[in-house]
């Protein structure tokens, strides 16, 4: 069976990352693509390297026009997604790649967003460790999805097992990521130029402003905290895409690094997508570059009593899209690798 897809938002990094996924999803056919500037420019004018969609021309991003299709993908600016998402029928599977469906806490919302709040979707991390089981039970059959925050997905499947598994202390977690300045969108902001970030490294969002805080804290406690606090500290890297995301967490007493790494190759033991590298390896953002993988390796500090967790992942594949398309593969009852790859891109 073939479903018929649009997308809004095309002409965004997201956006253009979902098409590129799709290109060759042999049960995901996409027939409408919208921007807002972009609108009535060819899709390749703006997205030169989506050399397979040349036909397609980028309309308005109206309920009208998103409207008639089975699947819909909204990868818009947070706040833009709410309003229009209301106007599609219930009968549409409709994949949010922005924040405003992920909190289930309103004032989370206010205190990191602002605007309008608007209820929570399936969450969209289908290997994310919960109490019991994973977050990919909730997806079957769903008609709303939330894609994740990639720094959320980066820290959150970095450290989860250990929460589920009662292993670590949950209200001392701390994660610095180096990430790459694709993840802030595809609209012109000086501090992003290439001028500004080639050989340099500069943190931001510093202090616990960092908008994906609350929906990291919101998995680790479906994973099974009674209490959260995460402080994350992203540093803008010289990569165009990517993330490394250095976790640490106080562990419990008795825990050894076998029984860590036991744990967390229990949790991923079967996925596809999480693979969690043997004792003595950490991966690298270029091994997961344009792939739907998050590698993870993990070490001891025994002096400090604290795992550390390096997690990398691909902040538009698995971080974004191909979270997306993973997550809508199985509301659909489509295999969940279907149009995906663990094989990134070298050198």
């Amino acid at each position: 069976m073939t479903y018929s897809v649009a997308i809004a938002g095309a002409s965004g990094y997201a956006g253009g990352e979902v098409l590129r996924l799709l290109a060759g999803h042999p049960e995901l056919e996409v027939r409408t693509v919208t921007a807002h500037s972009n609108a009535g420019q060819r899709l390749i004018d703006v997205q030169p390297h989506l050399r397979s969609y040349g036909d397609l021309v980028l309309q308005d991003t109206t309920a009208e026009i998103l409207s008639g299709h089975d699947v819909v993908f909204l990868a818009l600016p947070h706040g833009s997604s709410g309003a229009l998402a209301a106007q599609l029928s219930a009968d549409t599977l409709v994949i949010d790649c922005g924040a405003d469906h992920r909190l289930e806490d309103k004032e989370d919302w206010d205190a990191f967003y602002g605007g309008e709040f608007n209820s929570a979707w399936t969450y969209g991390i289908p290997e994310l460790p919960l109490s019991t089981g994973s977050q990919r039970e909730f997806l079957a059959g769903t008609k709303r999805i939330a894609a994740p925050g990639c720094n959320a997905s980066a820290i959150s499947l970095a450290i989860a097992p250990g929460v589920q598994a009662d292993l670590i202390d949950a209200v001392d977690i701390v994660s610095v990521l180096s990430v790459g300045p694709s993840g802030a969108g595809k609209s012109l902001k000086v501090d992003l130029l290439a001028s500004e970030i080639m050989g340099s490294a500069s943190a931001y969002a510093v202090g616990g402003v960092h908008r994906h805080t609350p929906e990291i804290a919101q998995n680790l406690r479906k994973a099974g905290a009674a209490e959260v606090s995460v402080s994350m500290t992203p540093v803008l890297v010289p990569m165009s895409r990517g993330i490394l995301a250095t976790t640490t967490a106080r562990i419990k007493p008795g825990v050894t690094l076998e029984k860590l790494h036991a744990a967390w190759s229990a949790a991923y033991a079967n996925e596809p997508f999480v693979q969690v590298l043997p004792l003595g390896q950490f991966p690298r953002t270029a091994d997961t570059v344009g792939a739907n993988t998050c590698l993870i390796g993990l070490a001891l500090d025994e002096n400090a009593g604290r795992v550390v967790v390096i997690s990398a992942l691909d902040n538009l594949t698995k971080g974004t899209a191909g979270a997306a398309i993973q997550s809508a593969n199985i509301a659909l009852g489509i295999p969940e690798t279907t149009g995906l790859t663990t094989n990134g891109v070298a050198p």
